[in-house]
């Protein structure tokens, strides 16, 4: 495992490589996609990626939090979380990669 990020321009350049389009199509590719399950999820809708994982938007209630360093309660409110479940098939390639590296 190499610890870095993967970025939109890597992305790009491996849409460039593998199907073919110039590298300013694979650009815009990515962007529309990405832009596409950010609109999704911004509506509510749950975005489902074969072969990859589900992303879905999740309400959060008020609960009563600790500030750590004075031990004070505070009010945490409610809020929208981002919430990703992989699919069986990544978390399968995931833990093979894992058996193969060790």
């Amino acid at each position: 495992m190499t610890g870095s990020t993967v970025t939109r321009a890597q992305l790009s350049e491996a849409v460039y490589n593998e199907v073919g389009l110039s590298r300013n199509e694979s650009a815009e590719l990515v962007e529309a996609v990405l832009n596409e399950v950010g609109d999704a999820l911004t509506r509510g809708e749950p975005v489902k990626i074969s072969s990859f994982g589900s992303f879905s938007v999740r309400q959060k209630g008020e609960r009563i939090g600790r500030n750590p360093k004075t031990g004070d309660e505070v009010p945490i409110l409610p809020r929208k979380v981002l919430v990703f479940r992989p699919s069986h098939v990544l978390k399968n390639r995931i833990n093979e990669s894992q058996a193969g590296s060790s």
